[in-house]
């Protein structure tokens, strides 16, 4: 990777030591770093160049880490701004995001929680887990979030959305995973009134227990062994704006109780404290799961759902829009052209007519990785039926399915079975050839290994059978 095309981070602290020991793990990330010891500094290399992240104290010698924020927030492409910072203070936390901080943590923080939050950063910037807004295809908002497709299913779901921004109740969103249930909730929020207010979004699926109740109701010093600082919770943070609960559906039952009060109160408190803190938001509770089921199988409280439930939305699988696949696919095509620094690739009817063969079950999360999967291996100006050859399909079915009288006839017609007939039947194969591994799995569909587990679980497979 060269210069140009590594991302480049901002490192502004008047300790040298801290500006020294987070470029070098930087560094090791293949970012590429700049550090400043003041505001005067920081400023000045804003002025020169771009940046993907700053990350900034915010009591600096010179001045204030505000300032550095105020100048990020007015460069024609904005950096994400993260605030680093030995004073912790609550209404510090919530002004920095308000103004526009992706966070706000006290020092000191373990570099594994700036490099997960640094990867968010980038595949947002760039495309990697969200589609990026593209030109004609864009619809709504501004920046990262836009959704590419012409369908009139997406169309209508758009359309159920943008209404729901203009009202203030919470919303659920039920759909599979790689769709684009985050990109929804940010048009949701940008199209609001609540679009000048923060918008915090955190995975409900991807921390432990403990920590998750942490991250969302916030703890005091001691509160429990570990917790050498008071923190604030996302609910607080999110004050004034949107919080996002990704994949609800794994939200641990004994914290269902604690997250309904907030919701129907408003009101939070943190682990350690008896004093209540009143918070003003909106929450947009994401799933690629069926909740109502889960309710019914005693996995999830009846009671939180439809306190969930207010607005109920879905975004349709990329199978039930398959008219939207070429324009995905030559977005994703450009974005690869632009971040390699290449010209871009043509791609030829019979390569989009092929794509159109297959039904992506890990949607256009899928089809992106399947792209630059093949853009990666092919060397070539253009894209053709042929090049499918260059890579492993998931499954190796992109031809139609022959059956009865019409394979002695040599004609292909394809059976008429479900979606999810046809859903359980390519996990079957696919794990099958991966010899069982749910993370190779995982990879090749382009899910999480925890969806991998629920599919394997929905569809009754034998579960020893596939580690």
């Amino acid at each position: 990777m060269n210069e140009v095309t590594k991302p480049a981070v901002l490192i502004a602290d008047d300790e040298p030591g801290i500006r020294v020991a987070l470029g070098a793990q930087f560094a090791r990330e293949g970012w590429r770093v700049e550090a400043a010891s003041g505001v005067r500094e920081a400023v000045a290399h804003l002025e020169r160049t771009g940046f993907d992240l700053v990350v900034c104290d915010v009591r600096m010698g010179d001045g204030d880490g505000f300032d550095v924020l105020s100048a990020v927030q007015a460069c024609a492409a904005p950096a994400a701004f993260l605030f680093l910072t030995a004073y912790g203070s609550v209404p510090e936390a919530v002004q920095a995001m308000q103004g526009g901080a992706v966070d706000y943590l006290t020092k000191p923080a373990s570099f594994d929680r700036l490099r997960a939050l640094a990867a968010r950063v980038m595949a947002e910037r760039r495309g990697a887990e969200h589609l990026p807004a593209a030109s004609a295809e864009r619809v709504g908002g501004s920046g990262s979030h836009g959704i590419v497709g012409r369908s009139r299913v997406l169309q209508a779901a758009l359309a159920r959305a943008q209404a729901a921004a203009n009202t203030d109740s919470d919303v659920l969103v039920e759909a599979e995973s790689g769709s684009g249930k985050e990109l929804l909730a940010r048009l949701i929020h940008d199209s609001s009134e609540r679009r000048g207010g923060p918008f915090v979004a955190i995975n409900c699926a991807a921390l432990p227990e403990t920590l998750l109740e942490s991250e969302l109701f916030g703890h005091a010093r001691g509160a429990f062994t570990g917790a050498t600082a008071a923190k604030v919770g996302k609910f607080e943070l999110a004050n004034g704006g949107t919080l996002m609960l990704d994949e609800i559906g794994d939200m641990p039952l004994n914290l269902q109780p604690k997250l309904l009060r907030v919701l129907q109160e408003r009101v939070v408190e943190r682990l350690g404290e008896t004093r209540s803190y009143r918070t003003d938001i909106r929450v947009i509770a994401t799933t690629n799961v069926q909740l109502h089921a889960m309710v019914d199988r005693g996995l999830f409280r009846s009671d939180l759902f439809y306190r969930l439930n207010v607005i109920p939305l879905s975004l349709p699988p990329l199978r039930e829009r398959m008219e939207d696949v070429p324009l995905l696919a030559e977005h994703f095509a450009r974005r690869f052209a632009e971040k390699h620094g290449r010209a871009t690739v043509r791609l030829r009817a019979d390569f989009l007519d092929r794509l159109s063969q297959y039904h992506w079950p890990g949607n256009v999360r899928e089809l992106a990785n399947f792209l630059q999967r093949v853009l990666s291996l092919h060397p070539g100006a253009e894209l053709t039926g042929a090049s499918f050859d260059l890579e492993h399909r998931p499954s190796g079915r992109l031809r139609p399915v022959v059956h009865g009288a019409a394979a002695e006839q040599g004609k292909a017609t394809v059976i008429p079975i479900s979606m999810g007939e046809l859903e359980r039947s390519h996990l079957e194969r696919t794990l099958e050839l991966v010899e069982g591994n749910r993370t190779r799995a995982a990879e090749m569909l382009g899910l999480s290994v925890r969806t991998i587990r629920n599919k394997i679980r929905q569809y009754d497979l034998p579960p020893r059978r596939y580690a």
